[in-house]
């Protein structure tokens, strides 16, 4: 039988916990009902409230009262939409969506109005046609014996042999580059799972809080968050995480805990952040809301949910792109070099 990890059976468990105390029975079907749903069950759980009104002012009494005008009896679902969306992209959090049959209400500010420091041109170029593929993961080893490991999605899961595989294959390369730019997370449990390839010993990462109740600075205390080194062979040499604002969710933290390795270096860009385990509740029209429930730090007891400063800031460089060349990626093989 597979064992889940702490942090996955963590999260199972509130998830239940919360699924079990938000209570929209209270509401009627109706554009008020649904609004003040909406409004209590963010007020109640989402995790960042009093983080957020520290950092951007936000004060989510006055969101209240802000949108409450705009909510009238006999307006359509579609205006409803409209306002519930409106009202909880005052969050600015990737992962707080509406979801509804017609539409998806999103947040994507985080990455849209920054440079995407990635071009699938220049990859292309750089991998060419010979690559491998091990699930999710696509590697090869550049010509001057960088290996370089291209991982799109922790949506897409990878075994611990598929990893022994890649580790074997660039096992006498000079160094490796893992790119993960435009990463917008998916399972935990593959970042812990590839990070684990990274350290020789326990290796405190982060940390993690819960919700004990519905105050806004209702939390445990900080419980710290450990990587156990992988029983299948681990990288012993350098390695540079290449990064951009399209980093977000698992793969942010992935970044978080590469940065606690001791020859790891992240390269790129500031990632997009999402901090917060996201969970999910009904409205009593059927809607269903997914917020950040459950906060994240890194080993310095530092948020991450507006993302991760980079090692060395670098970014896509035009006159690189018109030679042909990835500028992170050259930076990185030239740091691993040296």
């Amino acid at each position: 039988m597979k064992l889940l990890s702490p942090v996955t059976t963590f999260v199972l468990l509130l998830s239940f916990v919360l699924a079990s105390c938000v209570d929209v029975k209270e509401f009627d079907d109706t554009p008020q009902g649904n609004f003040e749903a909406l409004w209590k069950i963010i007020d109640e759980h989402y995790c960042f409230l009093d983080y957020k009104q520290q950092e951007i002012g936000l004060d989510w009494n006055a969101v209240y009262h802000k949108y409450k005008v705009r909510v009238d009896k006999d307006m359509s679902s579609l205006q409803l939409f409209e306002v519930l969306s409106d009202m909880l992209s005052e969050l600015r959090d990737g992962h707080v969506n509406l979801t509804a049959s017609h539409d998806l209400g999103r947040y994507w500010a985080w990455y849209e109005k920054f440079p995407a420091n990635v071009s699938d041109t220049l990859l292309r170029r750089y991998m060419g046609t010979d690559y491998k593929i091990a699930s999710g993961v696509r590697y090869r080893i550049l010509d001057d014996n960088i290996g370089y490991v291209r991982y799109e999605s922790f949506s897409t899961g990878i075994g611990e042999g598929n990893l022994d595989e890649v580790f074997s294959h660039i096992l006498l390369c000079r160094g490796l580059i893992i790119d993960i730019r435009d990463n917008g997370g998916g399972e935990i449990t593959t970042a812990e799972k590839l990070a684990a390839r990274f350290c020789n010993e326990k290796t405190l990462v982060g940390y993690i809080q819960h919700k004990t109740g519905t105050g806004h600075s209702d939390f445990s205390d900080m419980e710290p968050r450990y990587i156990e080194p992988s029983s299948g062979i681990r990288w012993q040499k350098g390695v540079c995480v290449l990064t951009n604002r399209h980093v977000y969710s698992a793969a942010n933290e992935f970044t978080m805990y590469m940065k606690a390795m001791p020859n790891a270096k992240i390269v790129g860009d500031h990632t997009g952040g999402g901090a917060g385990m996201p969970f999910s509740s009904s409205l009593p029209n059927g809607w269903v809301v997914r917020f950040s429930a459950v906060p994240s730090y890194d080993a310095n007891r530092r948020s991450v949910e507006f993302g991760i400063d980079p090692d060395y800031n670098v970014q896509l460089n035009q006159a690189d792109v018109l030679k042909g060349e990835d500028t992170l990626i050259e930076f990185a093989r030239k740091l691993l070099i040296q």
